[in-house]
Protein backbone atom coordinates (compact mmCIF):
# COMPACT_ATOMS: atom_id res chain seq x y z
CA UNK A 1 0.00 0.00 0.00
CA UNK A 2 1.30 3.45 -0.86
CA UNK A 3 1.99 5.74 2.06
CA UNK A 4 0.85 8.66 -0.09
CA UNK A 5 -2.73 7.47 -0.27
CA UNK A 6 -5.17 7.13 2.63
CA UNK A 7 -7.07 3.90 2.28
CA UNK A 8 -10.51 3.65 3.87
CA UNK A 9 -11.36 0.23 5.29
CA UNK A 10 -14.88 -0.99 5.81
CA UNK A 11 -15.51 -3.56 8.50
CA UNK A 12 -15.77 -6.49 6.10
CA UNK A 13 -12.30 -5.94 4.62
CA UNK A 14 -10.68 -6.28 8.05
CA UNK A 15 -12.25 -9.61 8.93
CA UNK A 16 -10.36 -12.22 10.90
CA UNK A 17 -11.41 -15.21 8.83
CA UNK A 18 -15.06 -14.82 9.82
CA UNK A 19 -17.86 -12.75 8.24
CA UNK A 20 -18.75 -9.60 10.17
CA UNK A 21 -22.45 -10.36 9.88
CA UNK A 22 -23.32 -8.36 12.97
CA UNK A 23 -20.95 -5.49 12.22
CA UNK A 24 -18.50 -6.19 15.03
CA UNK A 25 -15.05 -7.75 15.30
CA UNK A 26 -13.01 -8.48 18.43
CA UNK A 27 -9.41 -9.74 18.30
CA UNK A 28 -6.18 -9.91 20.22
CA UNK A 29 -3.76 -7.27 18.99
CA UNK A 30 -1.07 -9.75 17.95
CA UNK A 31 -3.56 -11.71 15.81
CA UNK A 32 -4.93 -8.50 14.29
CA UNK A 33 -1.47 -7.24 13.30
CA UNK A 34 -0.50 -10.61 11.85
CA UNK A 35 -3.62 -10.67 9.69
CA UNK A 36 -3.33 -7.04 8.51
CA UNK A 37 0.30 -6.08 8.03
CA UNK A 38 -0.41 -2.97 5.91
CA UNK A 39 -2.52 -1.19 8.53
CA UNK A 40 0.59 0.39 10.06
CA UNK A 41 0.39 2.94 7.22
CA UNK A 42 -2.01 5.92 7.53
CA UNK A 43 -5.59 4.80 6.90
CA UNK A 44 -9.20 5.46 7.85
CA UNK A 45 -12.08 3.29 9.00
CA UNK A 46 -15.76 3.57 8.15
CA UNK A 47 -16.55 2.27 11.66
CA UNK A 48 -15.64 2.85 15.31
CA UNK A 49 -12.20 1.46 16.16
CA UNK A 50 -11.00 0.68 19.69
CA UNK A 51 -7.47 -0.37 20.62
CA UNK A 52 -6.40 -1.32 24.15
CA UNK A 53 -2.72 -1.90 24.95
CA UNK A 54 -1.63 -4.21 27.76
CA UNK A 55 2.04 -4.39 26.72
CA UNK A 56 4.33 -2.62 24.29
CA UNK A 57 5.97 0.62 23.26
CA UNK A 58 6.02 2.85 20.23
CA UNK A 59 3.78 5.58 18.90
CA UNK A 60 0.23 5.90 17.66
CA UNK A 61 -0.71 8.83 15.42
CA UNK A 62 -4.34 9.97 15.16
CA UNK A 63 -5.18 12.82 12.81
CA UNK A 64 -1.50 13.90 12.83
CA UNK A 65 -1.25 13.99 16.64
CA UNK A 66 1.34 11.57 18.01
CA UNK A 67 0.82 9.62 21.25
CA UNK A 68 3.31 7.28 22.97
CA UNK A 69 2.03 3.71 23.28
CA UNK A 70 1.80 2.52 26.89
CA UNK A 71 0.24 -0.39 28.74
CA UNK A 72 -3.16 0.63 30.09
CA UNK A 73 -3.94 2.96 27.18
CA UNK A 74 -7.29 2.79 25.46
CA UNK A 75 -7.82 4.48 22.09
CA UNK A 76 -11.26 5.38 20.75
CA UNK A 77 -11.54 6.41 17.10
CA UNK A 78 -14.63 7.49 15.19
CA UNK A 79 -15.30 6.82 11.49
CA UNK A 80 -13.14 8.96 9.19
CA UNK A 81 -10.20 9.62 11.50
CA UNK A 82 -6.77 8.97 10.00
CA UNK A 83 -4.36 6.93 12.09
CA UNK A 84 -1.18 4.86 11.94
CA UNK A 85 1.12 3.20 14.44
CA UNK A 86 4.81 2.46 14.89
CA UNK A 87 5.58 -0.23 17.45
CA UNK A 88 8.82 -1.13 19.21
CA UNK A 89 9.06 -4.83 19.98
CA UNK A 90 6.16 -7.04 21.03
CA UNK A 91 2.78 -5.37 21.48
CA UNK A 92 -0.18 -7.00 23.19
CA UNK A 93 -3.74 -5.94 23.75
CA UNK A 94 -7.11 -6.00 22.03
CA UNK A 95 -8.90 -4.48 19.04
CA UNK A 96 -12.62 -3.93 18.53
CA UNK A 97 -14.13 -2.78 15.25
CA UNK A 98 -17.79 -1.93 15.51
CA UNK A 99 -20.15 -0.36 12.98
CA UNK A 100 -22.15 2.70 14.00
CA UNK A 101 -25.31 0.70 13.34
CA UNK A 102 -24.41 -2.06 15.81
CA UNK A 103 -26.40 -0.48 18.64
CA UNK A 104 -29.34 0.77 16.56
CA UNK A 105 -31.60 -2.19 17.26
CA UNK A 106 -30.66 -2.16 20.93
CA UNK A 107 -30.93 1.45 22.05
CA UNK A 108 -33.92 3.73 21.68
CA UNK A 109 -31.61 6.77 21.66
CA UNK A 110 -29.69 6.58 18.35
CA UNK A 111 -27.19 9.21 19.52
CA UNK A 112 -26.41 7.64 22.89
CA UNK A 113 -22.98 6.17 22.07
CA UNK A 114 -21.56 9.21 20.31
CA UNK A 115 -22.21 11.39 23.38
CA UNK A 116 -19.43 9.69 25.32
CA UNK A 117 -16.57 12.24 25.51
CA UNK A 118 -14.00 9.88 23.97
CA UNK A 119 -16.09 9.64 20.79
CA UNK A 120 -15.97 13.40 20.14
CA UNK A 121 -13.55 13.02 17.22
CA UNK A 122 -10.90 15.15 18.97
CA UNK A 123 -7.74 13.03 18.98
CA UNK A 124 -6.60 13.86 22.52
CA UNK A 125 -10.05 13.14 23.97
CA UNK A 126 -10.02 9.70 22.37
CA UNK A 127 -6.84 8.60 24.15
CA UNK A 128 -7.47 7.46 27.72
CA UNK A 129 -4.78 6.35 30.16
CA UNK A 130 -6.49 4.04 32.63
CA UNK A 131 -5.35 3.63 36.24
CA UNK A 132 -4.36 0.09 37.24
CA UNK A 133 -7.71 -0.92 38.76
CA UNK A 134 -9.74 0.36 35.81
CA UNK A 135 -7.28 -1.15 33.33
CA UNK A 136 -7.70 -4.59 34.93
CA UNK A 137 -11.49 -4.27 34.82
CA UNK A 138 -11.43 -3.26 31.14
CA UNK A 139 -9.14 -6.17 30.28
CA UNK A 140 -11.68 -8.55 31.84
CA UNK A 141 -14.39 -7.05 29.63
CA UNK A 142 -12.27 -7.54 26.51
CA UNK A 143 -11.68 -11.19 27.45
CA UNK A 144 -15.42 -11.68 27.87
CA UNK A 145 -15.99 -10.11 24.46
CA UNK A 146 -13.52 -12.54 22.90
CA UNK A 147 -15.47 -15.44 24.40
CA UNK A 148 -18.76 -14.07 23.10
CA UNK A 149 -17.47 -13.45 19.57
CA UNK A 150 -16.46 -17.11 19.39
CA UNK A 151 -19.68 -18.38 20.97
CA UNK A 152 -22.63 -19.88 19.15
CA UNK A 153 -25.00 -19.34 22.04
CA UNK A 154 -28.23 -17.37 21.80
CA UNK A 155 -27.97 -13.61 22.38
CA UNK A 156 -24.18 -13.49 21.94
CA UNK A 157 -24.36 -10.24 20.01
CA UNK A 158 -26.65 -8.71 22.61
CA UNK A 159 -24.11 -9.70 25.26
CA UNK A 160 -21.40 -8.01 23.20
CA UNK A 161 -23.51 -4.86 23.12
CA UNK A 162 -23.89 -4.98 26.89
CA UNK A 163 -20.17 -5.54 27.45
CA UNK A 164 -19.24 -2.64 25.18
CA UNK A 165 -21.71 -0.31 26.86
CA UNK A 166 -20.42 -1.37 30.28
CA UNK A 167 -16.90 -0.52 29.16
CA UNK A 168 -17.97 2.87 27.79
CA UNK A 169 -19.66 3.75 31.08
CA UNK A 170 -16.72 2.57 33.22
CA UNK A 171 -14.20 4.53 31.14
CA UNK A 172 -16.43 7.60 31.12
CA UNK A 173 -16.65 7.51 34.90
CA UNK A 174 -12.86 7.32 35.18
CA UNK A 175 -12.36 10.27 32.83
CA UNK A 176 -15.05 12.36 34.52
CA UNK A 177 -13.53 11.73 37.97
CA UNK A 178 -10.20 13.06 36.73
CA UNK A 179 -11.93 16.25 35.59
CA UNK A 180 -12.43 18.50 38.60
CA UNK A 181 -14.92 20.68 36.73
CA UNK A 182 -18.39 19.14 36.67
CA UNK A 183 -20.51 20.55 33.87
CA UNK A 184 -24.32 20.53 33.63
CA UNK A 185 -25.59 17.86 31.19
CA UNK A 186 -26.88 20.60 28.87
CA UNK A 187 -23.33 21.82 28.26
CA UNK A 188 -22.24 18.43 26.93
CA UNK A 189 -25.30 18.28 24.69
CA UNK A 190 -24.65 21.76 23.29
CA UNK A 191 -20.98 20.99 22.69
CA UNK A 192 -21.86 17.73 20.94
CA UNK A 193 -24.43 19.48 18.74
CA UNK A 194 -21.96 22.21 17.79
CA UNK A 195 -19.30 19.68 16.86
CA UNK A 196 -21.81 17.75 14.75
CA UNK A 197 -22.80 20.90 12.88
CA UNK A 198 -19.15 21.79 12.24
CA UNK A 199 -18.55 18.28 10.91
CA UNK A 200 -21.50 18.62 8.55
CA UNK A 201 -20.94 22.17 7.31
CA UNK A 202 -17.28 23.21 7.70
CA UNK A 203 -16.74 23.10 3.92
CA UNK A 204 -19.28 25.86 3.31
CA UNK A 205 -19.78 27.61 6.66
CA UNK A 206 -16.78 29.26 8.32
CA UNK A 207 -18.41 31.88 10.59
CA UNK A 208 -19.42 31.23 14.22
CA UNK A 209 -22.59 33.32 13.77
CA UNK A 210 -23.88 30.80 11.23
CA UNK A 211 -23.57 27.96 13.73
CA UNK A 212 -24.91 30.09 16.58
CA UNK A 213 -28.09 30.69 14.59
CA UNK A 214 -28.62 26.95 14.11
CA UNK A 215 -28.05 26.35 17.83
CA UNK A 216 -30.39 29.21 18.87
CA UNK A 217 -27.68 31.03 20.83
CA UNK A 218 -25.85 34.30 20.18
CA UNK A 219 -22.37 34.31 18.58
CA UNK A 220 -20.90 35.84 21.73
CA UNK A 221 -22.42 33.10 23.87
CA UNK A 222 -21.15 30.38 21.54
CA UNK A 223 -17.62 31.77 21.59
CA UNK A 224 -17.61 32.14 25.40
CA UNK A 225 -19.09 28.65 25.76
CA UNK A 226 -16.42 27.06 23.55
CA UNK A 227 -13.64 28.85 25.42
CA UNK A 228 -15.11 27.61 28.71
CA UNK A 229 -15.44 23.99 27.54
CA UNK A 230 -12.43 23.60 25.23
CA UNK A 231 -10.18 26.60 25.73
CA UNK A 232 -10.79 27.68 22.12
CA UNK A 233 -13.20 30.03 20.41
CA UNK A 234 -15.89 28.70 18.08
CA UNK A 235 -13.98 30.19 15.15
CA UNK A 236 -10.83 28.28 16.13
CA UNK A 237 -12.76 25.00 16.27
CA UNK A 238 -14.16 25.59 12.78
CA UNK A 239 -10.73 26.57 11.47
CA UNK A 240 -9.08 23.52 13.06
CA UNK A 241 -11.56 21.25 11.28
CA UNK A 242 -10.75 22.85 7.92
CA UNK A 243 -7.01 22.45 8.53
CA UNK A 244 -7.46 18.83 9.59
CA UNK A 245 -9.27 18.01 6.36
CA UNK A 246 -6.58 19.83 4.40
CA UNK A 247 -3.93 17.63 6.04
CA UNK A 248 -5.92 14.49 5.29
CA UNK A 249 -6.20 15.49 1.64
CA UNK A 250 -2.54 16.48 1.38
CA UNK A 251 -1.41 12.93 2.18
CA UNK A 252 -2.61 11.89 -1.27
CA UNK A 253 0.29 12.99 -3.46
CA UNK A 254 -1.80 12.51 -6.60
CA UNK A 255 -4.13 15.39 -5.68
CA UNK A 256 -2.87 18.84 -6.62
CA UNK A 257 -2.83 21.73 -4.14
CA UNK A 258 -5.18 23.65 -6.43
CA UNK A 259 -7.67 20.76 -6.38
CA UNK A 260 -7.54 20.59 -2.59
CA UNK A 261 -8.12 24.34 -2.35
CA UNK A 262 -11.19 23.93 -4.58
CA UNK A 263 -12.49 20.98 -2.57
CA UNK A 264 -12.19 22.99 0.64
CA UNK A 265 -14.09 25.90 -0.91
CA UNK A 266 -11.24 28.42 -0.95
CA UNK A 267 -11.39 31.20 -3.51
CA UNK A 268 -8.06 30.17 -5.05
CA UNK A 269 -4.86 28.25 -4.44
CA UNK A 270 -3.02 31.33 -3.19
CA UNK A 271 -5.58 32.06 -0.46
CA UNK A 272 -5.52 28.43 0.69
CA UNK A 273 -1.71 28.44 0.86
CA UNK A 274 -1.67 31.66 2.93
CA UNK A 275 -4.36 30.29 5.25
CA UNK A 276 -2.54 27.00 5.81
CA UNK A 277 0.87 28.63 6.37
CA UNK A 278 -0.57 31.18 8.80
CA UNK A 279 -1.81 28.48 11.18
CA UNK A 280 0.59 25.62 10.51
CA UNK A 281 3.82 27.54 10.00
CA UNK A 282 4.51 25.88 6.64
CA UNK A 283 3.00 25.76 3.17
CA UNK A 284 0.84 22.83 2.03
CA UNK A 285 3.73 21.70 -0.19
CA UNK A 286 6.13 21.70 2.78
CA UNK A 287 3.63 19.77 4.90
CA UNK A 288 3.25 17.17 2.15
CA UNK A 289 7.03 16.72 1.89
CA UNK A 290 7.38 16.30 5.66
CA UNK A 291 4.64 13.66 5.77
CA UNK A 292 6.04 11.66 2.88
Amino acid sequence: MSKAHIHTYDICTLGMGKPASENIQVARFTDYLAAHKDIRFPHRHSFYHLAFFTKGKGAHTIDFERFPVQAGQLYFMIPGQVHSWFFEGQVEGYVVNVAASFFNSFLQDAGYVERFPFFSGASAEGVVMLPAEASAAVEVLFEKMLLEIEATEAYSYDMLRLLLLEMFVKVSRVTRKSDTRQEPPYNYVLLSNFRKLVEQHYMQMRLPKEYAAMLYVTPNYLNAFCRHMLGKSAGEIIRDRVILEAKRLLINADTSIATIAYQLNFADNSYFTKFFKKYEGMTPEEFRKNIS
